[in-house]
Protein backbone atom coordinates (compact mmCIF):
# COMPACT_ATOMS: atom_id res chain seq x y z
CA UNK A 1 0.00 0.00 0.00
CA UNK A 2 3.24 2.25 0.30
CA UNK A 3 3.04 4.68 -2.07
CA UNK A 4 5.35 7.55 -3.43
CA UNK A 5 5.98 10.33 -0.86
CA UNK A 6 7.15 13.17 -2.11
CA UNK A 7 8.74 14.66 1.36
CA UNK A 8 10.80 12.81 1.28
CA UNK A 9 14.28 12.96 -0.74
CA UNK A 10 16.58 10.18 -2.25
CA UNK A 11 18.99 10.67 1.01
CA UNK A 12 15.38 9.69 2.88
CA UNK A 13 14.98 6.64 1.28
CA UNK A 14 18.57 5.13 1.04
CA UNK A 15 17.94 5.69 4.78
CA UNK A 16 14.80 3.84 4.55
CA UNK A 17 16.48 1.07 3.39
CA UNK A 18 19.39 0.39 5.33
CA UNK A 19 16.62 0.91 8.29
CA UNK A 20 14.60 -1.88 6.81
CA UNK A 21 17.87 -3.97 6.64
CA UNK A 22 18.06 -3.37 10.80
CA UNK A 23 14.45 -3.81 11.22
CA UNK A 24 14.71 -7.17 9.36
CA UNK A 25 18.69 -8.56 10.65
CA UNK A 26 18.52 -7.27 14.38
CA UNK A 27 14.83 -6.50 15.61
CA UNK A 28 12.21 -8.77 14.38
CA UNK A 29 14.41 -12.28 15.34
CA UNK A 30 14.37 -11.53 18.73
CA UNK A 31 11.46 -9.31 19.03
CA UNK A 32 9.03 -12.20 21.00
CA UNK A 33 11.81 -13.17 23.35
CA UNK A 34 12.04 -9.01 23.84
CA UNK A 35 8.57 -8.73 24.74
CA UNK A 36 8.95 -12.17 27.33
CA UNK A 37 11.92 -10.20 28.93
CA UNK A 38 9.69 -6.90 28.91
CA UNK A 39 12.74 -4.71 27.83
CA UNK A 40 14.79 -4.16 24.96
CA UNK A 41 18.48 -5.76 25.61
CA UNK A 42 21.14 -2.02 25.60
CA UNK A 43 23.30 -4.02 22.79
CA UNK A 44 20.46 -3.03 20.43
CA UNK A 45 21.15 0.81 21.54
CA UNK A 46 24.69 0.28 20.45
CA UNK A 47 24.22 -1.20 17.14
CA UNK A 48 21.49 1.12 16.58
CA UNK A 49 24.04 3.68 17.58
CA UNK A 50 26.61 2.10 15.09
CA UNK A 51 24.41 2.35 12.26
CA UNK A 52 23.31 5.98 12.27
CA UNK A 53 19.92 5.50 13.73
CA UNK A 54 20.01 7.56 16.78
CA UNK A 55 19.95 11.28 16.64
CA UNK A 56 19.60 11.05 13.10
CA UNK A 57 17.96 15.01 13.35
CA UNK A 58 20.53 16.05 15.68
CA UNK A 59 23.45 18.45 14.29
CA UNK A 60 26.84 17.77 13.77
CA UNK A 61 29.33 17.36 16.51
CA UNK A 62 26.29 15.89 18.53
CA UNK A 63 24.67 13.91 16.44
CA UNK A 64 24.02 12.16 12.68
CA UNK A 65 23.21 16.33 10.94
CA UNK A 66 20.16 15.39 8.87
CA UNK A 67 16.92 16.65 9.20
CA UNK A 68 13.67 15.18 10.49
CA UNK A 69 12.37 13.65 7.77
CA UNK A 70 15.41 11.38 8.40
CA UNK A 71 14.22 11.00 12.62
CA UNK A 72 10.32 9.78 10.40
CA UNK A 73 12.09 7.29 8.53
CA UNK A 74 13.08 5.55 11.36
CA UNK A 75 10.19 5.92 13.63
CA UNK A 76 8.08 4.96 10.79
CA UNK A 77 9.89 1.67 9.44
CA UNK A 78 10.03 0.32 13.00
CA UNK A 79 6.09 1.00 13.82
CA UNK A 80 5.52 -0.25 10.84
CA UNK A 81 6.94 -3.54 11.20
CA UNK A 82 4.92 -3.91 13.91
CA UNK A 83 7.87 -2.97 16.54
CA UNK A 84 6.00 -0.05 18.53
CA UNK A 85 7.66 -1.51 21.62
CA UNK A 86 11.16 -0.19 20.69
CA UNK A 87 11.82 2.84 22.52
CA UNK A 88 14.07 4.51 20.08
CA UNK A 89 11.54 7.56 19.16
CA UNK A 90 11.18 8.53 22.88
CA UNK A 91 15.46 8.99 23.27
CA UNK A 92 16.32 10.63 19.86
CA UNK A 93 12.73 12.55 19.21
CA UNK A 94 12.15 14.35 22.63
CA UNK A 95 14.77 13.55 24.50
CA UNK A 96 17.77 14.92 22.31
CA UNK A 97 15.71 17.85 21.13
CA UNK A 98 15.55 19.29 24.45
CA UNK A 99 19.29 19.13 25.24
CA UNK A 100 19.77 20.69 22.09
CA UNK A 101 17.42 23.17 22.27
CA UNK A 102 17.72 24.24 26.13
CA UNK A 103 21.00 22.99 27.02
CA UNK A 104 24.58 24.89 27.36
CA UNK A 105 27.12 23.82 25.13
CA UNK A 106 28.94 22.16 27.85
CA UNK A 107 25.50 20.41 28.57
CA UNK A 108 25.16 19.51 25.03
CA UNK A 109 29.27 17.91 24.47
CA UNK A 110 28.30 15.95 27.39
CA UNK A 111 25.07 14.39 26.68
CA UNK A 112 24.60 14.15 22.86
CA UNK A 113 27.08 11.90 21.71
CA UNK A 114 27.14 9.67 24.16
CA UNK A 115 22.90 9.47 23.33
CA UNK A 116 23.50 9.12 19.55
CA UNK A 117 26.40 6.34 20.19
CA UNK A 118 23.74 4.41 22.03
CA UNK A 119 25.98 4.01 25.06
CA UNK A 120 23.77 6.35 27.31
CA UNK A 121 19.65 5.70 26.65
CA UNK A 122 17.12 8.64 26.85
CA UNK A 123 13.93 9.06 29.10
CA UNK A 124 11.63 12.03 29.75
CA UNK A 125 9.99 12.08 33.32
CA UNK A 126 6.80 13.85 33.44
CA UNK A 127 4.02 11.80 34.57
CA UNK A 128 3.48 10.96 38.45
CA UNK A 129 1.07 8.61 40.20
CA UNK A 130 -1.65 11.16 41.13
CA UNK A 131 -0.62 13.90 37.93
CA UNK A 132 -0.34 13.07 34.45
CA UNK A 133 -1.48 15.61 31.89
CA UNK A 134 -1.98 18.21 35.21
CA UNK A 135 0.76 20.01 35.40
CA UNK A 136 -0.50 21.72 38.28
CA UNK A 137 -0.73 18.81 40.35
CA UNK A 138 3.62 18.08 40.13
CA UNK A 139 4.59 16.68 43.76
CA UNK A 140 8.21 16.20 42.41
CA UNK A 141 10.51 19.14 44.21
CA UNK A 142 13.77 20.72 43.54
CA UNK A 143 14.88 23.18 45.72
CA UNK A 144 18.03 24.95 46.12
CA UNK A 145 20.30 24.44 48.70
CA UNK A 146 23.55 27.09 47.72
CA UNK A 147 25.46 25.32 44.85
CA UNK A 148 22.86 22.42 44.02
CA UNK A 149 19.64 21.48 43.98
CA UNK A 150 18.03 18.40 46.33
CA UNK A 151 15.37 16.58 44.29
CA UNK A 152 12.88 14.10 45.36
CA UNK A 153 9.85 12.66 44.01
CA UNK A 154 8.44 9.38 42.12
CA UNK A 155 7.62 9.70 38.32
CA UNK A 156 5.88 6.58 36.59
CA UNK A 157 4.94 4.96 33.14
CA UNK A 158 8.39 6.32 31.83
CA UNK A 159 9.06 4.65 29.00
CA UNK A 160 13.17 3.42 29.03
CA UNK A 161 13.01 3.55 32.68
CA UNK A 162 14.77 1.49 33.38
CA UNK A 163 17.48 1.13 30.69
CA UNK A 164 17.77 5.17 31.40
CA UNK A 165 21.00 6.24 31.70
CA UNK A 166 19.97 9.97 31.33
CA UNK A 167 16.29 11.34 32.46
CA UNK A 168 14.86 14.72 31.92
CA UNK A 169 13.22 15.21 35.33
CA UNK A 170 9.90 17.45 35.25
CA UNK A 171 9.63 19.31 38.94
CA UNK A 172 8.55 21.57 40.92
CA UNK A 173 10.94 24.90 41.92
CA UNK A 174 8.40 26.81 43.05
CA UNK A 175 4.92 25.39 44.07
CA UNK A 176 3.18 28.16 44.42
CA UNK A 177 3.03 29.37 40.92
CA UNK A 178 1.37 26.31 40.08
CA UNK A 179 2.60 25.32 36.33
CA UNK A 180 4.21 28.42 36.40
CA UNK A 181 6.76 27.24 38.90
CA UNK A 182 8.26 24.02 37.21
CA UNK A 183 11.64 23.40 36.05
CA UNK A 184 13.83 20.70 34.07
CA UNK A 185 16.39 18.85 35.04
CA UNK A 186 18.74 16.16 34.00
CA UNK A 187 19.18 13.30 36.45
CA UNK A 188 22.11 10.21 35.18
CA UNK A 189 22.25 7.05 36.61
CA UNK A 190 24.40 5.94 39.10
CA UNK A 191 23.57 9.44 41.09
CA UNK A 192 22.84 8.89 44.45
CA UNK A 193 19.33 8.78 45.82
CA UNK A 194 18.22 7.99 41.77
CA UNK A 195 16.65 4.40 41.82
CA UNK A 196 14.42 2.71 38.51
CA UNK A 197 11.58 0.04 39.64
CA UNK A 198 11.61 -3.05 37.67
CA UNK A 199 9.73 -2.70 34.65
CA UNK A 200 5.88 -2.40 35.02
CA UNK A 201 3.73 -5.02 33.68
CA UNK A 202 1.23 -3.56 30.60
CA UNK A 203 -1.26 -5.15 28.17
CA UNK A 204 0.97 -4.05 25.11
CA UNK A 205 4.27 -2.51 24.25
CA UNK A 206 5.69 -5.31 26.24
CA UNK A 207 9.40 -5.04 24.79
CA UNK A 208 9.55 -1.67 25.96
CA UNK A 209 10.65 -1.19 29.44
CA UNK A 210 7.89 1.38 31.62
CA UNK A 211 9.38 2.12 35.09
CA UNK A 212 8.66 4.06 37.79
CA UNK A 213 11.19 6.13 38.84
CA UNK A 214 12.42 7.49 42.20
CA UNK A 215 13.99 10.53 43.68
CA UNK A 216 15.36 9.98 46.99
CA UNK A 217 16.97 13.97 47.82
CA UNK A 218 19.00 13.64 44.79
CA UNK A 219 21.40 16.21 44.45
CA UNK A 220 21.92 17.90 41.15
CA UNK A 221 24.72 20.42 40.21
CA UNK A 222 23.31 23.53 39.08
CA UNK A 223 24.37 22.75 35.78
CA UNK A 224 22.14 20.17 35.35
CA UNK A 225 19.05 22.23 35.15
CA UNK A 226 18.09 22.24 31.73
CA UNK A 227 17.18 25.90 30.72
CA UNK A 228 16.03 28.60 33.01
CA UNK A 229 14.23 28.04 36.41
CA UNK A 230 10.43 27.97 36.72
CA UNK A 231 10.44 28.03 32.61
CA UNK A 232 9.79 24.38 32.07
CA UNK A 233 6.04 25.16 31.17
CA UNK A 234 7.37 27.13 27.98
CA UNK A 235 9.95 24.95 27.30
CA UNK A 236 7.68 21.76 27.24
CA UNK A 237 5.14 23.54 24.82
CA UNK A 238 7.55 24.11 22.63
CA UNK A 239 8.69 20.40 21.79
CA UNK A 240 4.76 19.29 21.96
CA UNK A 241 4.51 19.47 18.26
CA UNK A 242 7.27 17.31 16.89
CA UNK A 243 6.20 15.12 19.94
CA UNK A 244 2.82 14.67 18.66
CA UNK A 245 4.14 14.45 15.16
CA UNK A 246 5.95 11.43 16.01
CA UNK A 247 3.57 9.92 17.62
CA UNK A 248 0.50 10.51 14.68
CA UNK A 249 3.66 8.76 12.36
CA UNK A 250 4.23 5.83 13.99
CA UNK A 251 0.25 5.09 14.74
CA UNK A 252 0.26 5.64 10.80
CA UNK A 253 3.05 3.72 9.47
CA UNK A 254 1.80 1.07 12.11
CA UNK A 255 -1.80 1.16 10.82
CA UNK A 256 -0.21 0.50 7.29
CA UNK A 257 1.52 -2.48 7.99
CA UNK A 258 -1.57 -4.11 9.64
CA UNK A 259 -3.45 -3.05 6.68
CA UNK A 260 -1.03 -4.75 4.33
CA UNK A 261 -0.67 -8.11 7.06
CA UNK A 262 -4.57 -8.28 6.69
CA UNK A 263 -4.55 -8.00 3.00
CA UNK A 264 -2.31 -10.84 2.73
CA UNK A 265 -3.90 -13.12 5.25
CA UNK A 266 -7.61 -12.80 3.83
CA UNK A 267 -6.28 -13.75 0.50
CA UNK A 268 -4.97 -17.04 1.76
CA UNK A 269 -7.57 -18.01 4.52
CA UNK A 270 -11.04 -19.70 3.45
CA UNK A 271 -14.48 -19.90 5.40
CA UNK A 272 -17.42 -21.80 3.81
CA UNK A 273 -15.04 -22.93 1.32
CA UNK A 274 -14.29 -19.00 -0.06
CA UNK A 275 -11.40 -17.18 0.83
CA UNK A 276 -12.04 -14.78 3.07
CA UNK A 277 -11.21 -11.65 0.63
CA UNK A 278 -14.02 -13.23 -1.36
CA UNK A 279 -16.90 -11.98 0.87
CA UNK A 280 -17.66 -8.44 -0.01
CA UNK A 281 -18.13 -7.53 3.52
CA UNK A 282 -13.71 -8.26 4.07
CA UNK A 283 -13.06 -5.94 0.46
CA UNK A 284 -15.52 -3.00 2.10
CA UNK A 285 -13.77 -3.23 5.43
CA UNK A 286 -9.85 -3.17 3.74
CA UNK A 287 -11.21 -0.61 0.78
CA UNK A 288 -12.81 1.79 3.83
CA UNK A 289 -9.35 1.13 6.19
CA UNK A 290 -7.34 2.06 2.98
CA UNK A 291 -9.34 4.99 1.97
CA UNK A 292 -9.01 6.32 5.60
CA UNK A 293 -5.67 5.88 5.87
CA UNK A 294 -4.80 7.61 2.40
CA UNK A 295 -6.13 10.51 3.67
CA UNK A 296 -4.80 10.06 6.99
CA UNK A 297 -0.88 9.92 4.95
CA UNK A 298 -1.72 12.96 3.09
CA UNK A 299 -2.61 15.25 5.62
CA UNK A 300 0.90 13.45 8.06
CA UNK A 301 2.89 14.23 5.13
CA UNK A 302 1.30 18.10 5.34
CA UNK A 303 2.74 17.99 8.69
CA UNK A 304 5.63 16.38 8.19
CA UNK A 305 6.79 19.14 5.35
CA UNK A 306 5.77 21.86 7.52
CA UNK A 307 7.73 20.61 10.47
CA UNK A 308 10.65 20.53 8.61
CA UNK A 309 10.30 23.91 7.53
CA UNK A 310 10.08 24.81 11.26
CA UNK A 311 6.49 25.75 10.93
CA UNK A 312 4.15 23.31 12.33
CA UNK A 313 1.91 24.82 14.88
CA UNK A 314 0.92 23.16 18.01
CA UNK A 315 -3.06 22.74 17.02
CA UNK A 316 -2.44 20.86 13.77
CA UNK A 317 0.12 18.63 15.58
CA UNK A 318 -2.40 18.11 18.01
CA UNK A 319 -5.19 17.50 15.22
CA UNK A 320 -2.73 15.04 13.72
CA UNK A 321 -2.55 12.96 16.38
CA UNK A 322 -5.69 13.10 17.39
CA UNK A 323 -6.84 11.78 13.70
CA UNK A 324 -3.96 9.47 13.79
CA UNK A 325 -4.36 7.50 16.60
CA UNK A 326 -8.51 7.63 16.72
CA UNK A 327 -8.30 6.15 13.47
CA UNK A 328 -5.50 3.51 14.02
CA UNK A 329 -7.89 1.84 17.09
CA UNK A 330 -10.61 1.74 15.02
CA UNK A 331 -9.31 0.37 12.04
CA UNK A 332 -7.18 -1.84 14.23
CA UNK A 333 -10.34 -3.82 15.66
CA UNK A 334 -12.05 -4.34 12.28
CA UNK A 335 -8.58 -5.71 10.70
CA UNK A 336 -8.16 -8.05 14.50
CA UNK A 337 -11.79 -9.15 13.16
CA UNK A 338 -11.02 -10.33 9.87
CA UNK A 339 -8.68 -12.91 11.69
CA UNK A 340 -11.34 -13.94 13.46
CA UNK A 341 -9.99 -16.23 16.76
CA UNK A 342 -7.08 -16.12 15.42
CA UNK A 343 -6.79 -12.40 15.87
CA UNK A 344 -6.90 -13.14 19.49
CA UNK A 345 -3.64 -15.19 19.77
CA UNK A 346 -0.42 -13.83 20.81
CA UNK A 347 1.10 -15.26 18.32
CA UNK A 348 -0.37 -13.15 15.62
CA UNK A 349 0.98 -10.01 14.75
CA UNK A 350 -2.97 -8.37 14.60
CA UNK A 351 -3.45 -8.88 18.37
CA UNK A 352 0.08 -7.22 19.15
CA UNK A 353 -0.65 -4.46 17.34
CA UNK A 354 -3.97 -3.54 18.39
CA UNK A 355 -2.93 -3.60 22.43
CA UNK A 356 0.19 -1.87 21.53
CA UNK A 357 -1.67 0.84 19.66
CA UNK A 358 -4.04 1.62 22.67
CA UNK A 359 -0.79 3.69 24.52
CA UNK A 360 -1.13 6.06 21.64
CA UNK A 361 -4.15 7.26 22.83
CA UNK A 362 -2.69 8.47 26.11
CA UNK A 363 1.07 9.50 25.94
CA UNK A 364 2.05 12.72 24.87
CA UNK A 365 -1.19 13.98 25.51
CA UNK A 366 -4.63 12.15 25.93
CA UNK A 367 -7.28 12.50 22.85
CA UNK A 368 -9.36 14.26 25.40
CA UNK A 369 -6.50 16.91 25.70
CA UNK A 370 -5.77 16.93 21.81
CA UNK A 371 -9.39 17.76 21.95
CA UNK A 372 -9.40 20.51 24.25
CA UNK A 373 -6.69 22.17 22.57
CA UNK A 374 -8.24 22.16 19.31
CA UNK A 375 -11.06 23.57 20.60
CA UNK A 376 -9.78 26.08 21.78
CA UNK A 377 -9.51 27.48 18.25
CA UNK A 378 -13.24 27.55 17.72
Amino acid sequence: MQASRPVFRDDHEMLRAQVQRFVAQEILPFYAQWEDMGVTPRELWRKAGANGLLNCAIPAPWGHDGDFGHAAVVLETIARANCLGIGFSIHSDMVAPYILHLGTREQKDRWLPRMTSGEWIGAIAMTEPDAGSDLKAIRTRARREHDHYVLSGVKTFITNGANADIVIVLASTAPELGARGLSLFVVERGMAGFTSGAPLRKIGQHAQDTSELFFNDVQLPLENRLGAENAAFEHATAELAQERLAIALRAAASLEGMIDATADYVKQRKAFGRRIVDFQNARFKLADAIAQTTMLRVFLDDCLARHMRLELDPVTAAIAKLNATELQGRILDDLLQMFGGYGYMAEYGIGRAWTDARALRILGGTSEIMRDIIGKRI
